[in-house]
């Protein structure tokens, strides 16, 4: 751990300011790193690379907690690998976001009272091009205000020219395979976008429906159906039941009136529906349904679409026209008048899926589109798992992956949109179909016209670990740089990115895995495990937390939360606290800086250090292997937790308070302890700079003279372990704590001076009086000592003089008081839990708090007794 002190350029500065102002070091402390390009990655480099792709974020998008949270955990492993030695890249973008975007733009163009109709295609994209310029990319600002620490050069966007030509690449490639194909399904519709949108574009919400009882048919051959959707009724084709249903097996293959329509539809018998569940006969409408499609398939049923892509009706007769909410109503008020309905219950609350950007109700819908056959690409995505090239952590997330990749459908990866990447196929005049590569020139002639679709924004971001080094070329950035090392998401993305990664990185390259590990995260939460909504109005923008409290506070909150897979509760108390910490650190680095802590030199042999600087290198060289150990888990909670309570507790409460004593007496061991306290405080901070990192290097360039603790050496483990120190400086810290703790209970305030008597002789703290004096305020005894309290404690004994100090009648009076009270509760308490009666009569919670009660009892009594037998007899 000494190397680094001993290659420092030139002496430290001892000058710090007083406090610590986070806006005055941060912003022009990032601006310094990006121009000595600390971030640069360079693939000519012969260091072992280590790569993390950033999970792009929207180009509309802003800087959230979440974001907060895993930019900050990424930006920690990058940090820490650059400073052990690694090429450590940490590449940026955006995505274009297709339907966020194009929404946005629409909204300014409506404004305007303009639709992207009236601007044509062309236009249309010149303009949203426009709004990426003027207005996008808000959150690449953001991230710099965090401290991320990437390669700002290699930054990307999804719809870049090298992305696009990927983009167009594997679709070819896929296409000429026979894994991408054109189908008529059934597909997520939002009526406001008018585009199909994909599963994580939907947002499921308990809604306040009605749920209706329907009479199909006439006479003895009738069925009862239950739907919450009764609208698309007018598009139903069949009635299925289960094959084994007694109930209506003689209906089966016969047909029955379809009610409001000229229709006789046919009753099937299909094993998908449950015979326990309502009346055990279900509408099949294969045109609106997914699983009444797979049912329509199945027996070879015609699908009828009923309402248009803004789902207006458009069956003939009197609904057509009507919007699909005012045709419900208006058909159970038709059903109604006929007797056809059975039963109605209202609010029915059942789950209904939302358009996530405009919030529309969202609408199955059969529509004609484009699939990837996903089922050999995600087998490829499975086995990379199941054989160890690919880990997932925590270990326990596997299941859920592979529950998706093992089941997963085909995936429709057109969108009715104008802003995206279009889809590569051109159509000829007699009914041709063309795919074109990147190198290809499009059919020409009269009537051949381009697909007007745009792919799924999923699509090009499934090819973001390698798109972003330069394939489908050959770089040096791919070589260096691929496979990437680690991704780091949310777990809730692990069907959708995560997934398609493995999928498309496997296809394109060759069986090369994308990542080696999946590292999965929780969510950001409130203080109360809440999640954060506009509409429970808990949401918080981290910004205005570092602007109050600083970037690392931040950083240092979200990492201390951050237990694999975990959600991560925060709140404002938290973040103030992680304030204080560092406060705390510049404080304690001011202190060593005034009493001449140093890096300069090899630290001194073993036989020169005090006990006190044996403990503290021990434990130094316990918390370099504890952080190591837990980084290369992706424990980071644990790893900041442990960096917390390290340098708070036993650097700064413990080891700085020690040397006090050292620093005042001077000469040879103050020397001493002035070179340990820098190595301390020297790898200390290069510890915590990962998560901390403003604090930390402003510090650490201050203390060592250091060009920067971004390009310092990560501390290694030297393996100096003594164990007799750390017992006897344990001794000694549980000496002064109890000492404290009788002191605290006396009223004693904590700088009030007491004499005492210290007999130490003989045993291993007796080398520690002036330091025990000092941290205790213990004054020498004097001839009128009177030891009115003992304490014998390790071993030891402490005699202190409390006669002058507090008036021992009046204690001993309230505490008798304390006392009696504490005895009384003990007596209620057990006088209830003894009684059989209301032990049969009471809740488990009210006898659960009783028996609390009872236990805080018990240990006030014995906590009042001993403070009373300590007190002097009078």
């Amino acid at each position: 751990m000494t190397e680094n002190a001993q290659q420092q350029p030139s002496a430290p500065s001892t000058e710090l300011p007083t406090q610590y102002a986070p806006a005055d070091v941060e912003g022009p402390l990032y601006e310094r790193w990006v121009d000595k390009g600390y971030f640069a990655a360079d693939a000519k480099s012969d260091k072992p690379a280590y790569t993390i792709v950033i999970p792009p974020p929207n180009v509309t998008g802003s800087l959230h907690l979440g974001h907060a949270f895993q930019h900050t955990l990424m930006d920690a492993l990058t940090r820490r690998k650059r400073m052990q030695g690694y090429e450590s890249l940490w590449l940026p973008g955006m995505d274009h976001a297709g339907i966020a975007t194009q929404n946005k733009v629409e909204q300014q163009l409506a404004e305007e009272g303009k639709s992207r109709h009236d601007l044509g295609r062309e236009e249309f994209v010149d303009r949203v091009w426009q709004w990426k310029e003027e207005y996008g990319g808000k959150i690449l600002g953001q991230m710099r205000r965090l401290g991320d620490g990437v390669d700002w050069d290699r930054e990307r966007f999804t719809m870049d020219e090298g992305l696009s030509k990927a983009v167009q690449t594997i679709f070819k490639k896929l296409y000429d395979d026979e894994l991408i194909y054109r189908a008529e399904r059934i597909i997520n519709w939002c009526p406001r976008c008018l585009t199909a949108i994909s599963d994580i574009e939907v947002e499921y919400q308990e809604d306040d429906g009605e749920l209706v009882s329907i009479k199909y048919g006439e006479g003895d051959e009738t069925l009862v159906v239950a739907t919450t959707r009764a609208e698309t009724m007018l598009g139903d084709t069949a009635v299925a039941v289960h094959p084994d249903d007694e109930r209506y097996r003689h209906l089966v293959g016969k047909r029955i009136k379809l009610p409001l329509t000229d229709r006789a539809i046919p009753v099937v018998a299909d094993s998908h529906v449950d015979p326990e569940f309502g009346t055990g006969a279900v509408k099949v409408t294969p045109a609106h349904d997914p699983n009444d499609f797979a049912i329509g398939q199945r027996h070879g049923l015609e699908s009828i679409t009923v309402m248009d892509e803004r789902a207006v009706i458009t069956a003939h007769g009197p609904f057509q026209g009507l919007d699909r909410f005012e045709a419900r109503s208006a058909i159970v008020a038709a059903l109604r008048s006929q007797g056809r309905i059975v039963a109605e219950k209202r609010p029915y609350v059942h789950s209904v899926g939302h358009c996530s950007r405009c919030k529309t109700t969202i609408e199955p819908r059969l529509s004609m589109q484009w699939w990837v056959k996903v089922g050999p690409l995600a087998k490829a995505a499975g086995d990379a798992v199941r054989d160890g090239r690919v880990k997932i952590h925590p270990e326990d997330m596997s299941k859920r992956y592979f529950d998706w990749v093992d089941n997963m459908h085909d995936w429709c990866i057109s969108r009715q949109l104008w802003w995206g990447h279009r889809i590569p196929v051109w159509y000829g005049p007699d009914g041709e179909v063309v795919c074109v590569g990147p190198d290809e020139e499009p059919p020409g002639g009269e009537g051949w016209k381009q697909d007007t679709d745009v792919l799924d924004t999923w699509f090009s971001s499934g090819l973001w670990p390698f798109s972003t080094l330069g394939w489908p070329e050959q770089t040096e950035d791919l070589r260096k740089f691929y496979p990437t090392d680690v991704l780091l998401t949310g777990h809730d993305i692990i069907f959708f990115w995560v997934a398609r990664m493995m999928m498309f990185g496997l296809y394109a390259m060759d069986g090369e895995v994308p990542f080696r590990t999946i590292a999965l995260t929780g969510l950001v939460r409130d203080e109360r495990g809440k999640k954060m909504s506009k509409s429970f109005g808990n949401v918080v923008d981290p910004l205005d937390w570092m602007d109050k409290y600083g970037s690392d506070a931040v950083r240092f909150t979200l990492a201390r939360g951050a237990n694999p897979g975990t959600d991560v509760p925060i709140g404002e108390e938290w973040v103030q606290a992680s304030r204080n910490f560092a406060n705390k650190i510049w404080n304690a680095t001011r202190f060593a800086l005034m009493n001449g802590a140093t890096v300069d030199g090899p630290l001194p042999a073993p036989e020169k250090l005090s006990a006190t600087d044996r403990w503290i290198l021990s434990r130094l060289n316990e918390t370099v292997a504890q952080v190591d150990a837990f980084y290369d888990d992706y424990q980071f909670a644990k790893l900041s937790d442990a960096l917390f309570h390290f340098a708070w507790d036993e650097v700064f409460d413990w080891y700085v308070e020690l040397s006090k004593t050292t620093f005042q007496a001077g000469g040879e061991a103050a020397e001493v302890s002035q070179r340990v306290l820098g190595e301390v405080l020297d790898v200390t901070l290069k510890l915590l700079h990962p998560i901390v990192p403003f604090v930390t290097d402003t510090l650490w360039t201050t203390l060592t003279g250091g060009e920067s603790v971004v390009v310092a050496d990560w501390p290694k483990d030297s393996g100096f372990r003594d164990a007799a120190a750390e017992r006897e400086i344990e001794t000694l810290q549980s000496v002064i704590t109890e000492v404290r703790r009788f002191r605290a209970d006396q009223g004693l305030q904590p700088g009030q001076r007491v004499p005492a008597r210290l007999s130490l002789d003989g045993t291993a703290l007796a080398p520690h009086e002036a330091a025990i004096r000092q941290l205790l305020r213990l004054q020498p005894e004097g001839d009128s000592f009177t030891a009115t309290a003992t304490l014998p404690v390790a071993g030891a004994e402490v005699a202190l003089d409390l006669s002058g100090t507090i008036d021992v009648a009046a204690e001993r009076k309230r505490l008798a008081k304390d006392l009696a009270a504490a005895e009384k509760e003990k007596a209620q308490a057990t006088a209830k839990l003894g009684n059989e009666a209301f032990l049969a009569k009471a809740p488990d919670n009210v006898v659960d708090k009783i028996r609390t009660r009872l236990a805080k009892a018990e240990e006030d009594i014995t906590r009042i007794q001993s403070q009373l037998d300590r007190l002097p007899q009078q």
